[in-house]
């Protein structure tokens, strides 16, 4: 008797397992059943997302830019499709013109100005184009005031300037400024612009093309140049020179 109800005790706790075992594991499919649709969902959507942004329609976008305060057109503003590397600049009087896709970010650039945002839309007046005006503010940056002073403190300045010896007369100030050698000194410093370096260039292509297929002459044995030379010397021109 002992050992039947034993027998029945171990079967009745087996079944019992047994059936917990099965519950657990129904469930579990359950779970991943349900895991795994909703997997499937969120790669469908992202898949469709995909699909859609890869379609978007492509518009023709002109515009003008202008300043926000005095609606004067700004030329050369870099107008930049964001997060790409396309883009282009502002005529002089302001128009632009590019090709973007509908829901893109336009941003715009320029020296002296705040940055400009623009969205693309999804809806247009006119198929395939859309005119857009945007205004950029001025971005101005306030600072303190800076004195530069060319002494180390303001009391060596004042002293210095205090003791300048100016001329009252305004004539003897033209002197001073108009000193020949004080010209002399300034003149040697600047360089030769475009047009004398042109002039130069040319006068000695004109000389190599007067001597060509002949040798050059010598003026240390030209007798008009010593006739003329002779006659400065007797007119005192070099002294004149040398006073000056």
């Amino acid at each position: 008797m002992r050992r039947n109800r034993a027998i029945k005790t171990v079967r009745w706790y087996f079944l019992r397992n047994f059936e917990a075992m099965r519950l657990h594991q129904l469930l579990l499919c359950v779970l991943l059943a349900i895991g795994a649709t909703s997997l499937r969902a969120q790669q469908v959507g992202a898949k469709a997302q995909t699909k859609t942004d890869s379609i978007r329609t492509i518009v023709q976008l002109s515009g003008m830019m202008v300043d926000a305060d005095s609606l004067q057109p700004l030329p050369f503003v870099a107008v930049v499709i964001k997060n790409s590397t396309r883009g282009v600049y502002s005529t002089p009087s302001g128009y632009y013109s590019l090709v973007v896709q509908e829901r893109d970010t336009i941003e715009y650039f320029a020296l002296g100005y705040k940055r400009g945002v623009f969205v693309v839309p999804d809806t247009f007046s006119r198929p395939g184009t859309i005119t857009h005006i945007q205004a950029l503010k001025a971005d101005t940056v306030l600072m303190k005031e800076q004195v530069i002073y060319p002494w180390p403190s303001k009391d060596q300045f004042k002293t210095a300037f205090l003791s300048l010896n100016v001329p009252d007369d305004d004539l003897e100030r033209a002197k001073q400024n108009l000193d020949a050698r004080t010209m002399a000194a300034a003149a040697e410093m600047v360089r030769n612009d475009a047009t004398m370096s042109y002039k130069y260039q040319m006068q000695q292509q004109v000389n190599r093309n007067y001597y060509a297929g002949q040798a050059p002459p010598v003026t240390l044995l030209n007798p008009v140049a010593w006739a003329q030379f002779i006659k400065a010397a007797r007119n005192g021109d070099f002294k004149k020179k040398s006073n000056q």
